[in-house]
């Protein structure tokens, strides 16, 4: 859709006006917020232009209009300018590496429903192409096993065995030495039959206990349907009037809370190289339907090689896409100085 220069400013200031006050915007309010220097009655025929165009709506009888999705679109699509705006606190808040990334992602989660006064969700990565960085074999009572597999990221996932025999603190030790030895380093694609048989082999008695180990391992790397999901800010909805109408705030925040359809959303672009990157769903254009008066902002992070994850940010369809780009773009940059630094 074309727009002239005076339609475009126009319409900018509408938005703007909107995302500041949650109030329509009439003429006389325009005619002092853009530099036009036109008179009011100008501006409200440009105003029914782009009514007519689908663009902004007049909700009541009063003169004031608000964006429609289509405008946001327009807006979002077409003439939004990427701000290089920076976040004061963003690199001392995340350039020291936090250890486990659930802390981490729990921390950015906060930060951008901090900085953005918007509900904000981060699922973990999925780690399908990971590889394995550390084994540890501890003893427990009861003749069991707790095997601890860490892989990209730090993420450690704990499993417990059933031995069927008793093994010495040697042989834990040993078996131990020689998965770390062998496994370090690989994906599960690169764990071949070789190299099964090879640490059979070596086990001796203990060969049922290596691939009991190795089906541990396949675990963690896979953790099919286990992507975690964590929030932050579901109450700054109840900022926004328009979200708090009926149960629409109830409705939302539920949705975060339950986290399952949000799982769908944030793993589609995962799945879909066209949907990596900044994406800007508004109004029904995503496929959750408590989300159907918000828009949603979403960016895909890669911490390492096949180590990759969304950010979501949920707010109203006036809300500061400007601010969310921005913010996101940092918060992308610092995990990749993080993570990509050494």
């Amino acid at each position: 859709m074309e727009l002239d220069d005076r339609k475009v400013k126009i319409l900018n200031a509408i938005i703007q006006n909107y995302q500041e006050t949650g109030e329509p915007v009439g003429s006389r309010t325009i005619s002092k917020y853009t530099d036009l220097n036109l008179s009011s009655a100008t501006i409200r025929n440009e105003m029914a232009d782009l009514e007519e165009m689908g663009l902004i709506v007049q909700p009541h009888t009063s003169a004031g209009r608000i964006p429609t999705d289509q405008g946001y679109r327009l807006y979002v699509d077409h003439l939004m300018e990427e701000k290089t705006r920076e976040v004061a606190e963003m690199k001392d808040f995340m350039v020291q590496r936090v250890d486990r990334l659930e802390q981490l992602l729990k921390q950015v989660a906060r930060f951008l429903a901090t900085n953005t006064n918007y509900a904000t969700l981060i699922s973990g990565p999925s780690v399908t192409r990971s590889k394995v960085k550390f084994l540890q074999l501890s003893r427990m009572a009861g003749e069991k096993l707790l095997v601890t597999v860490v892989v990209d990221g730090n993420i450690v996932k704990n499993t417990i065995l059933d031995m069927e025999r008793s093994m010495t603190d040697d042989d834990i030790l040993s078996l131990a030495f020689n998965l770390n030895n062998t496994l370090n380093g690989l994906s599960m694609s690169e764990i071949n039959l070789g190299l099964i048989t090879k640490l059979k082999e070596a086990a001796g008695p203990n060969a049922d206990v290596v691939e009991k180990v190795l089906e541990a391992v396949a675990d963690a790397i896979s953790m099919e349907g286990e992507v975690p999901i964590y929030t932050s800010g579901a109450t700054n909805i109840f900022k926004y009037p328009e979200l708090t109408a009926d149960d629409t705030a109830s409705q939302i925040i539920g949705t975060l809370e339950e986290k399952q359809q949000l799982s769908h959303l944030l793993t589609a672009a995962l799945n879909d190289e066209e949907k990596q990157g900044i994406q800007i769903y508004i109004g029904g254009e995503t496929s959750v339907q408590a989300m159907k008066d918000c828009s949603v902002v979403t960016a895909t992070y890669e911490l390492e090689d096949g180590l990759q994850g969304t950010i979501g940010i949920v707010g109203p369809k006036r809300m500061d896409y400007d601010k969310v780009v921005s913010v996101l773009k940092n918060v992308m940059a610092q995990l990749d100085l993080i993570y990509k630094k050494d």
